[in-house]
């Protein structure tokens, strides 16, 4: 887990044209995308198409993340985030000490780093896309992370996040962010949004885990 820094980010909704700025306070977030090894270990389930230790883990859902933290947190002893992981109407307790899902504001300011670009770097040296990856997924930590040693946050897979993406036009459906190995350059950028069922699985979505304080 990687310490980030207190700070503001603002964020943007293109259907609406909104923009709002989002406090934070200091937390910590994975240093990569949850492996397929650990998620294994902690869940006893493999459900990825592409096989290896130390690839991503994908084919999971949003609630198949949300249950991961909760497994995650009852493992190591610390209070479960999330409440009513049996359906769609979870609660996250914000004063649980265990894993949970980054917000997107959470995943946005830790994917700028500090910095104001759509990028952290040079996008082939920071992500796998579909002009470098060779069409597959590739294993966490293989490009260079942004200043705050996070690797991944773009590229690679595409990562859940705790907030719903509009529900007055989605219902239920999560924020992803991130970008995966099988999209153009352009999906690579920090403040790309896309959305998804809680109970849809593929094969270029994944997550990291993050916790207060």
């Amino acid at each position: 887990m990687v310490a980030v820094p207190a700070g503001r980010v603002t964020l943007s909704d293109r259907r609406t044209r909104r923009s709002w700025q989002v406090e934070l306070q200091p937390y910590r977030l994975g240093a990569f995308p949850v492996t397929q090894a650990h998620y294994a270990r902690v869940t006893g389930a493999w459900p990825s198409t592409a096989r290896g230790e130390r690839l991503p883990v994908e084919g999971v859902s949003w609630l198949d993340a949300v249950r991961y933290c909760n497994a995650l947190s009852r493992e190591e002893g610390l209070a479960p985030a999330y409440r009513g992981v049996d359906g769609e109407r979870v609660e996250w307790d914000a004063g649980g000490d265990g894993y949970r899902l980054p917000s997107e504001a959470e995943w946005e300011h830790a994917c700028r780093a500090g910095t104001a670009q759509a990028r952290y770097g040079p996008l082939d040296d920071i992500a796998w896309h579909r002009g470098n990856s060779g069409e597959r997924m590739h294993e966490v930590g293989g490009r260079r992370p942004n200043a705050w040693g996070l690797h991944d946050m773009l590229g690679n897979v595409w990562e859940w996040c705790w907030d719903v993406y509009d529900a007055e036009v989605y219902g239920s459906y999560r924020v992803l962010r991130g970008g995966g190995w099988f999209d153009e350059p352009w999906s690579c950028r920090a403040s790309v949004r896309r959305r998804s069922h809680p109970t849809f699985r593929i094969d270029d979505v994944g997550f990291r885990v993050a916790r207060s304080g």
